[in-house]
Protein backbone atom coordinates (compact mmCIF):
# COMPACT_ATOMS: atom_id res chain seq x y z
CA UNK A 1 0.00 0.00 0.00
CA UNK A 2 2.86 2.36 0.91
CA UNK A 3 4.36 1.61 -2.24
CA UNK A 4 1.27 2.50 -4.13
CA UNK A 5 0.48 5.93 -2.50
CA UNK A 6 4.14 6.97 -2.96
CA UNK A 7 4.89 5.89 -5.87
CA UNK A 8 1.90 6.04 -9.23
CA UNK A 9 -0.60 7.87 -7.13
CA UNK A 10 2.17 10.46 -6.05
CA UNK A 11 3.34 10.88 -9.28
CA UNK A 12 -0.63 11.59 -10.76
CA UNK A 13 -1.18 13.47 -7.40
CA UNK A 14 1.74 15.96 -8.90
CA UNK A 15 0.67 15.69 -12.40
CA UNK A 16 -3.07 16.88 -11.17
CA UNK A 17 -1.83 19.62 -8.91
CA UNK A 18 0.84 21.02 -11.18
CA UNK A 19 -1.51 20.53 -14.53
CA UNK A 20 -4.48 22.00 -12.71
CA UNK A 21 -2.79 25.03 -11.60
CA UNK A 22 -1.40 25.68 -14.99
CA UNK A 23 -4.52 25.26 -16.07
CA UNK A 24 -6.32 27.72 -13.83
CA UNK A 25 -4.16 30.42 -14.28
CA UNK A 26 -4.11 30.52 -18.08
CA UNK A 27 -8.07 30.22 -18.07
CA UNK A 28 -7.46 33.54 -15.37
CA UNK A 29 -5.15 35.07 -17.46
CA UNK A 30 -7.25 34.37 -21.21
CA UNK A 31 -10.66 35.63 -19.52
CA UNK A 32 -9.62 38.92 -18.24
CA UNK A 33 -10.66 41.70 -20.13
CA UNK A 34 -8.72 44.83 -20.40
CA UNK A 35 -11.40 47.39 -20.47
CA UNK A 36 -13.80 44.95 -17.90
CA UNK A 37 -11.15 43.77 -15.82
CA UNK A 38 -8.78 47.17 -15.73
CA UNK A 39 -5.60 45.50 -16.28
CA UNK A 40 -3.42 47.01 -19.36
CA UNK A 41 -1.10 44.54 -19.82
CA UNK A 42 -0.12 46.20 -23.60
CA UNK A 43 0.61 49.53 -22.23
CA UNK A 44 2.55 51.12 -19.67
CA UNK A 45 4.29 47.77 -19.04
CA UNK A 46 7.10 48.88 -16.91
CA UNK A 47 4.40 50.82 -14.58
CA UNK A 48 1.86 48.25 -14.76
CA UNK A 49 4.83 45.25 -13.48
CA UNK A 50 6.15 47.82 -10.53
CA UNK A 51 2.48 48.32 -9.37
CA UNK A 52 2.34 44.53 -9.24
CA UNK A 53 5.32 43.92 -7.65
CA UNK A 54 4.41 46.69 -5.13
CA UNK A 55 0.74 45.42 -4.50
CA UNK A 56 1.99 42.02 -4.08
CA UNK A 57 4.91 42.62 -1.58
CA UNK A 58 2.28 45.09 0.52
CA UNK A 59 0.24 42.45 1.62
CA UNK A 60 2.87 38.99 1.83
CA UNK A 61 5.15 41.09 4.50
CA UNK A 62 3.25 41.45 7.59
CA UNK A 63 2.18 44.80 8.57
CA UNK A 64 3.44 46.00 5.36
CA UNK A 65 -0.44 47.22 4.74
CA UNK A 66 -2.69 48.54 6.55
CA UNK A 67 -5.08 45.94 5.90
CA UNK A 68 -2.59 43.90 8.52
CA UNK A 69 -1.98 46.93 10.44
CA UNK A 70 -5.77 46.97 11.88
CA UNK A 71 -5.88 43.07 12.53
CA UNK A 72 -2.69 42.85 14.58
CA UNK A 73 -3.74 38.97 16.36
CA UNK A 74 -5.20 38.12 12.78
CA UNK A 75 -2.10 38.87 11.04
CA UNK A 76 0.01 36.83 13.37
CA UNK A 77 -1.85 33.69 13.27
CA UNK A 78 -2.67 34.56 9.46
CA UNK A 79 1.44 34.52 8.60
CA UNK A 80 2.22 31.89 11.33
CA UNK A 81 -0.72 29.14 9.49
CA UNK A 82 0.69 30.48 6.01
CA UNK A 83 4.57 30.04 6.98
CA UNK A 84 4.24 26.32 8.29
CA UNK A 85 1.87 25.66 5.67
CA UNK A 86 4.30 25.85 2.98
CA UNK A 87 8.24 25.82 4.95
CA UNK A 88 7.58 22.53 7.23
CA UNK A 89 6.42 20.40 4.27
CA UNK A 90 8.99 21.81 1.26
CA UNK A 91 11.76 21.29 3.55
CA UNK A 92 11.09 18.50 5.95
CA UNK A 93 13.69 16.13 5.96
CA UNK A 94 11.06 12.84 5.31
CA UNK A 95 9.72 13.80 2.49
CA UNK A 96 13.30 14.86 0.60
CA UNK A 97 14.08 11.28 1.30
CA UNK A 98 10.99 10.63 -0.48
CA UNK A 99 11.76 12.95 -3.35
CA UNK A 100 15.12 11.35 -4.15
CA UNK A 101 14.06 8.28 -3.68
CA UNK A 102 10.78 8.79 -6.19
CA UNK A 103 12.26 11.57 -8.20
CA UNK A 104 15.80 11.63 -7.96
CA UNK A 105 15.50 15.09 -6.48
CA UNK A 106 18.50 15.94 -4.24
CA UNK A 107 15.83 18.81 -2.28
CA UNK A 108 17.14 20.92 0.93
CA UNK A 109 15.87 20.28 4.34
CA UNK A 110 15.77 22.15 8.12
CA UNK A 111 16.49 20.96 11.20
CA UNK A 112 13.59 18.75 12.65
CA UNK A 113 13.12 21.06 15.53
CA UNK A 114 12.47 24.08 13.26
CA UNK A 115 9.93 21.77 11.70
CA UNK A 116 7.98 20.73 14.61
CA UNK A 117 8.12 24.54 16.13
CA UNK A 118 6.74 25.06 12.37
CA UNK A 119 4.23 22.63 12.65
CA UNK A 120 3.00 22.93 15.61
CA UNK A 121 2.60 26.46 15.31
CA UNK A 122 0.99 26.30 11.94
CA UNK A 123 -1.71 23.49 13.69
CA UNK A 124 -2.13 26.11 16.78
CA UNK A 125 -2.64 29.40 14.62
CA UNK A 126 -5.16 26.87 12.45
CA UNK A 127 -7.31 26.02 15.36
CA UNK A 128 -7.29 29.63 16.82
CA UNK A 129 -8.73 30.71 13.03
CA UNK A 130 -11.56 27.88 13.53
CA UNK A 131 -12.15 29.79 16.63
CA UNK A 132 -12.36 33.04 15.00
CA UNK A 133 -14.81 31.88 12.61
CA UNK A 134 -16.69 30.46 14.97
CA UNK A 135 -17.16 33.32 17.46
CA UNK A 136 -17.05 36.62 15.74
CA UNK A 137 -20.00 37.19 13.85
CA UNK A 138 -19.09 38.87 11.34
CA UNK A 139 -16.93 35.93 10.23
CA UNK A 140 -19.44 33.06 10.93
CA UNK A 141 -22.00 34.86 8.70
CA UNK A 142 -19.42 34.14 5.68
CA UNK A 143 -18.69 31.11 7.08
CA UNK A 144 -19.97 27.74 5.58
CA UNK A 145 -18.72 23.96 6.19
CA UNK A 146 -17.28 24.16 2.66
CA UNK A 147 -14.44 26.59 4.74
CA UNK A 148 -14.58 24.21 7.68
CA UNK A 149 -13.78 21.03 5.51
CA UNK A 150 -11.00 23.10 3.64
CA UNK A 151 -9.40 24.14 7.23
CA UNK A 152 -9.30 20.03 7.97
CA UNK A 153 -8.05 19.25 4.93
CA UNK A 154 -5.10 21.63 5.58
CA UNK A 155 -4.62 20.85 8.77
CA UNK A 156 -4.89 16.87 8.23
CA UNK A 157 -1.43 16.81 6.81
CA UNK A 158 0.19 18.04 9.77
CA UNK A 159 -1.41 16.68 12.35
CA UNK A 160 -0.78 13.02 11.17
CA UNK A 161 2.59 13.49 10.07
CA UNK A 162 3.58 15.06 13.20
CA UNK A 163 2.15 11.88 14.90
CA UNK A 164 4.19 9.87 12.55
CA UNK A 165 7.34 11.94 13.63
CA UNK A 166 6.88 11.51 17.43
CA UNK A 167 5.37 7.78 17.41
CA UNK A 168 1.93 8.99 18.56
CA UNK A 169 -1.80 7.37 18.29
CA UNK A 170 -0.18 3.97 18.77
CA UNK A 171 -0.21 2.07 14.99
CA UNK A 172 2.63 4.24 13.23
CA UNK A 173 2.12 2.57 9.80
CA UNK A 174 -1.72 3.63 9.93
CA UNK A 175 -0.32 7.19 10.30
CA UNK A 176 1.82 7.33 8.23
CA UNK A 177 -0.38 5.75 5.46
CA UNK A 178 -3.05 8.79 6.99
CA UNK A 179 -0.47 11.28 6.79
CA UNK A 180 0.87 10.56 2.88
CA UNK A 181 -3.07 10.50 1.81
CA UNK A 182 -3.97 13.36 3.42
CA UNK A 183 -1.19 15.40 2.07
CA UNK A 184 -2.26 13.95 -1.88
CA UNK A 185 -5.63 15.15 -1.14
CA UNK A 186 -5.01 18.49 -0.29
CA UNK A 187 -2.19 18.79 -3.29
CA UNK A 188 -5.45 17.25 -5.14
CA UNK A 189 -7.94 19.91 -3.54
CA UNK A 190 -5.95 23.26 -4.18
CA UNK A 191 -6.68 23.70 -8.17
CA UNK A 192 -10.17 22.91 -7.95
CA UNK A 193 -11.29 24.81 -4.80
CA UNK A 194 -10.29 28.13 -2.92
CA UNK A 195 -7.06 26.76 -1.68
CA UNK A 196 -5.88 27.89 -4.92
CA UNK A 197 -5.81 31.29 -3.46
CA UNK A 198 -1.94 29.99 -2.99
CA UNK A 199 -1.32 31.08 -6.54
CA UNK A 200 -4.49 33.49 -7.03
CA UNK A 201 -3.78 35.72 -4.92
CA UNK A 202 -0.34 36.68 -6.57
CA UNK A 203 -2.50 36.95 -9.73
CA UNK A 204 -5.43 39.32 -8.14
CA UNK A 205 -3.03 41.16 -6.28
CA UNK A 206 -1.17 41.82 -9.34
CA UNK A 207 -4.14 42.91 -11.77
CA UNK A 208 -4.85 45.23 -8.91
CA UNK A 209 -1.49 46.46 -8.73
CA UNK A 210 -1.21 47.04 -12.46
CA UNK A 211 -4.84 49.07 -12.69
CA UNK A 212 -3.38 51.21 -9.58
CA UNK A 213 0.16 52.03 -11.13
CA UNK A 214 -1.01 52.29 -14.25
CA UNK A 215 -4.38 54.31 -14.38
CA UNK A 216 -3.80 55.51 -11.12
CA UNK A 217 -0.32 56.11 -10.32
CA UNK A 218 -0.15 59.72 -12.78
CA UNK A 219 0.62 58.44 -16.01
CA UNK A 220 -1.78 60.72 -18.94
CA UNK A 221 -2.04 60.92 -22.32
CA UNK A 222 -2.33 57.06 -22.75
CA UNK A 223 -4.74 55.80 -25.99
CA UNK A 224 -6.78 54.55 -23.59
CA UNK A 225 -10.81 54.03 -23.24
CA UNK A 226 -10.99 54.79 -19.49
Amino acid sequence: MYQIITGPLLWLTFAVFFGGLAWRVYTYIKGLDWKLDRVAYGYHTASGVKGAVSSILAWIVPFNSQGWKVKPIFTILFFTFHVGLVVAPLFLAGHAVVLKMRFGLNWPTIPMLAADILTVAMICAGVFIIIRRISLPEVRIITSLYDYLLLVITLAPFVTGFMVVHQMGGDTQFWLLAHVIAGEIMLLAVPFTKLFHVVGFFLSRGQLGMDYGIKRGGLTGAPMAW
